[in-house]
């Protein structure tokens, strides 16, 4: 078998070299973790996992290192510190590298191995998470505690649903069932619920097992097809459920070794369909047994009783087997060499009759036991029949007294015939025997009782009178001492109770039942009639073992009469440290391998022996000091040769005198609740107990008092050193301002210094910058003078290629004068004859014009005249015709006045359209209007004066509206003259517009 030890690397090799699992074994590796940060120690891994390939998988220690182990490709390597232990862990999620591991503090945490990040991280339990159940899909999961069980989202890690249940009843286990979307829920009353995933709706409940069997469910394991449910608790019995059926359907009994079943898997197979026959049965010794649901028979098992498995997970395809080793380490185990055997090809049809051996046959030789392998119950019905069937080893060897039988099919008297004859036990087997020899009832739920109540008060501050290096030792030693002393009272004020316990606690430290029950089953049967005297040594088995030494050695007991060496020196420091501290650990396993095996008087006449056997040098010892020396260290002495005097004593003492008169025969402890210890002075424990009581309450008030003082100087020392401090702090202060002030008088002198070299190098800087300036200029001078001369040049070069553009634009421009002229005559021409056929269209219409407006003159002068001749030949007419000729007179009147405004509104218009026409015709040098013409047509338009006169002779209403009438056409006359006059000038504009471009032509 090869080991690896971890120690503080990172990452490196599983193996060094092809593991070859042996047949017998198995085991493929096994795997320590070390470190040596302050004290070799070794970090006990406490959870394994495997991931869906079955060929890796994850362990957390108690210190909170994840270790992943890649079995084909042989590495290993540190996936994550979470600084805490870990207390379940999970492969198999949606994101094959994600694994879930349960922390101390409650908590839920999502890791990727590959990153080696921490991807989520989910709170909620309000106890430590003990199961974590992942769906085959990976996209869910379930987190299980003493008192709830929560649903969990892997894809968003938020919970879905959470399982609230009554305190009483508890919870056991909540998981998913294989290949399915069903949830099993199991609780500590038995009642077991399947449930819907998505909907949590409760599918069924699986009926209340036989009253005839009294198993109160702990473990359960499914098959992989979801059919079979297996569960066990605290008996060696199994039941099997078939789900589809929804009932019980088999009963196995385990191996009467099987007093409890501590943890189910069943083995896969490739060939079976998740049909899974093996199951895996991991009992209270430690060991795994793998039987066949079928035929009942062990198939093999692993772990042994000194190598105990605490806890163990089998590979998806069945491979592997990773246990978790009670000392804290990891065993990895391949299932092919363990089925080795199973699977090894039949034997040969052909069998050999062998002869009869020559020796005489015996009525024992006839006698065998046969089991029938099914348990006689009444008929039941079909339905309600359970098959029952029973595990047993056959058992070699004749039958023996009852006395002497020992559980796990043990004999006293051959283990009695066996120890003469090597001397002690086998090393590998020593601690199962003396468990059998022991009887131990292994009374878990009195002894978890026992260690509920706490540390008792008594050993609060054990490690101040005993300093072990070792802290898990020393808290063990305080919970045996303080389950001891909740056992029963006198072993609170018992002072060698350390040290009578101590050995077996080192011994059996990591189970801390057995270690109880092996120092209780030693005080009610070796340390018979010790409390008696109490709180004095045992005087009466000191008196006892002074009889037996005066018989068997008188000399030796005369010497320790003169010597003033009593029992109390030579005999109680052997018994009260059961020879721990003068034997080794190999010559004291051995001393108590015959111990046990024999009559509680054996350990006094082992005192008795050591001292026989060492008269020797206790002969030449005079002083006192010498023999509390050398009855409280190892000497040079031979334990088997005391172990043989001891015998002999036994065998040659006599009846009178021989302890075996005084003390009991073994007795075991009861079961269930361990016995009343009450073999001591009552009184006097109880007056103790008072005045233990009394002195802690004087001391509790003497410290407060002291804490009062103490907290009194304290604050008296604080002030002190308050004061003290803030005149240290201003004589600080005052020494820093005096040197600050020192330092800056020494600055400003350096200032001034400095200030002082400045000024020297300015002025050479100053002198250099004109130096640098005036060479400066001299070059941008001579620069400038260079682009003058560079531009010059350059503007001669642009003056010639101007003088040649020019050239050549005034001959291209000459030749397109020449053509514009053409075109400008050509146009000259045509507008000409244009205007002299506008003028004439515009002459015509204007004569017409006069024409039409002089005939209309002419007929409302004749209608006018008419009217005044009417009006005057009518004046005679009557009044009441007066209204309607002055409102009749009154509108010719104003069209009378209307028809003048017209016409001399025409009459304006007229003239400046002619004096526009004039003016045009001027301009281009043509025939002119005579202005006598003119004049002629403006008098011919003007009205005549005779009548205006006869305006005059009007009325003076008519008058009045005449003069208003006319004072409006004076407004309209002004407009229309400002309108002619705007006319005139555009007209005006565009006749020197086009006058004005032959002219440049001309130029």
């Amino acid at each position: 078998m090869q080991s690896t030890d971890l120690g503080n690397k990172e990452s490196g090799k599983i193996w060094h070299r092809k593991p070859s699992p042996a047949a017998r074994d198995g085991i493929i590796v096994n795997i320590i973790h070390t470190t040596s940060d302050y004290l070799p120690k070794v970090l006990r891994f406490l959870n394994v996992a495997f991931d869906s390939s079955g060929d890796c998988l994850i362990a957390g220690d108690h210190q909170g290192n994840i270790y992943g182990f890649d079995l084909p490709g042989n590495r290993f390597n540190l996936v994550q510190r979470t600084a805490q232990a870990c207390t379940a862990l999970a492969f198999n999620l949606h994101r094959k590298s994600e694994f879930l591991v349960a922390l101390a503090d409650y908590s839920i945490k999502c890791f990727d191995t590959v990153t080696k990040e921490l991807v989520s991280w989910m709170r909620g339990h309000e106890s430590s998470v003990f199961s974590i159940s992942v769906h085959a899909s990976g996209k869910y999961a379930i987190t299980t505690s003493s008192d709830t069980a929560q649903l969990w989202d892997l894809d968003t890690f938020q919970r879905k649903r959470k399982l609230n249940i009554l305190q009483s009843v508890g919870i056991q286990k909540v998981f998913f069932l294989p290949l399915s979307n069903t949830i099993l829920s199991c609780f500590k009353d038995n009642s077991i619920f399947a449930w819907e995933c998505d909907t949590l709706f409760c599918k069924y409940q699986l009926p209340a097992p036989p009253e005839s069997s009294s198993i109160l469910y702990k473990v359960f394991a499914v098959t992989r097809d979801g059919r079979v449910l297996a569960a066990g608790g605290k008996s060696n019995h199994l039941h099997l459920w078939c789900l589809e059926a929804k009932q019980l359907f088999r009963i196995i009994q385990m191996p009467t070794k099987v007093r409890a079943i501590r943890h189910l898997e069943f083995l896969p197979d490739s060939f079976d369909a998740g049909s899974n026959q093996a199951l895996g049965v991991l009992s209270q010794d430690g060991i795994m047994r793998f039987i066949n649901i079928q035929t009942c028979k062990l198939l093999f098992e692993i772990g042994s009783l000194d190598e105990g498995i605490s806890s163990s997970v089998i590979s998806p395809h069945g491979r592997y087997i990773a246990c978790v080793m009670e000392n804290g380490s990891l065993n990895i185990y391949s299932v092919q060499a363990l089925t080795q055997e199973i699977n090894k090809p039949p034997p040969p049809l052909v069998k050999v009759i062998e002869d009869l051996p020559k020796r005489k046959l015996t009525s024992g030789d006839f006698k065998m036991k046969v089991t029938s392998g099914r348990v006689q119950q009444p008929a039941k019905s079909k339905e309600n029949k359970i098959q029952t069937r029973i595990l047993k080893q056959d058992l070699t060897g004749h039958l023996e007294n009852k006395e002497n039988e020992l559980s796990d099919g043990l004999n006293k008297k051959r283990l009695q015939i066996l120890l003469k004859g090597y001397g002690e036990y086998p090393t590998k087997y020593r601690m199962f025997i003396w468990r059998s020899l022991l009887q131990l009832p292994e009374n878990h739920t009195a002894f978890s009782s026992l260690i509920d109540k706490g540390v008792h008060v008594a050993f609060l501050n054990l490690q101040r009178k005993y300093p072990i290096k070792s802290r898990k030792l020393l808290r063990v030693l305080q919970r045996t001492l303080s389950a001891l002393a909740h056992w029963s009272a006198i072993f609170s004020d018992t002072p060698y109770l350390p040290l009578l316990a101590f050995p077996f606690v080192k011994l059996f430290q990591n189970n801390q039942l057995i270690c109880f029950e092996v120092v209780a089953t030693l005080i009610t049967n070796w340390c018979q009639h010790w409390f008696e005297y109490f709180p004095n040594p045992p005087i009466n088995i000191l008196s006892m073992i002074e009889n037996v030494l005066a018989f068997h050695d008188k000399e030796l007991l005369q010497h320790f009469i003169d010597r003033d060496v009593t029992s109390q020196l030579y005999a109680w420091p052997l018994l009260e440290t059961v020879f721990s501290e003068v034997l080794t650990r190999e010559e004291w396993l051995k001393l108590f391998d015959n111990v046990f095996s024999n009559h509680p008087s054996f350990l006094l006449m082992t005192v008795v022996a050591y001292n026989i056997c060492s008269r020797a040098p206790l002969l030449n010892c005079d002083r006192k000091d010498d023999f509390e020396y050398f009855f409280h260290h190892r000497n040079n002495l031979d334990i088997s040769v005391v172990i043989r005097e001891v015998y002999h004593l036994m065998d040659t003492t006599p009846a009178d005198i021989h302890p075996e008169r005084v003390l009991s025969g073994f007795a075991a402890l009861t079961k269930g609740q361990y016995p009343v210890f009450n073999q001591y002075p009552k009184f006097i424990v109880d007056y103790q107990t008072q005045e233990r009581e009394r002195i802690r309450n004087d001391e509790l008030d003497y410290l407060r008092e002291r804490q009062t003082v103490k907290n009194m100087q304290a604050e008296v020392d604080q002030q002190r050193a308050e004061d003290e401090a803030w005149c240290q702090k201003q004589e600080l202060l005052h020494k820093a301002e005096e040197t600050r002030r020192e330092m800056l008088l020494h600055e400003e002198e350096k200032m001034l210094q400095q200030r002082q070299r400045l000024a020297a190098v300015k002025r050479e800087l100053k002198i250099q910058e004109m130096h640098l300036q005036d060479a400066a200029r001299r070059r941008l001078l001579k620069l400038q003078q260079d682009q003058q001369e560079m531009e010059l040049r350059r503007l001669d070069d642009e003056i010639e290629r101007k003088v040649n553009m020019r050239d050549r634009e005034i001959a291209t421009t000459a030749k397109d004068l020449e053509m514009r002229h053409l075109e400008l005559e050509s146009q000259k021409r045509l507008y000409e004859k244009n205007l002299t056929r506008n003028q004439e269209t515009v002459a015509k219409e204007m004569r017409e014009d006069i024409d039409a407006y002089r005939r209309k003159v002419d007929l409302e002068e004749r209608s006018f005249h008419r009217l005044i001749e009417a009006d005057q030949t009518q004046n005679q007419k009557a009044q009441k015709w007066k209204e309607a000729e002055e409102k009749d007179f009154q509108l010719k009147s104003e069209k009378k006045a209307s028809a003048l405004s017209d016409a001399s509104r025409k009459w304006f218009l007229e003239k400046e359209i002619d004096d526009a026409l004039e003016h045009a015709e001027h301009i281009h040098n043509k025939a002119v209007v005579p202005r006598c013409q003119n004049e002629r047509v403006a008098s011919s338009r003007l009205p005549r004066t005779s009548q205006l006169d006869d305006i005059s002779e009007m009325d003076s209403s008519t008058r009045i509206s005449l003069i208003q009438r006319k004072m409006q056409w004076d407004t309209m006359e002004r407009d229309l003259l400002e309108r002619v006059r705007n006319l005139r000038q555009r007209l005006t504009a565009q006749a020197r517009s086009r006058c004005q471009t032959p002219h440049l032509l001309a130029t």
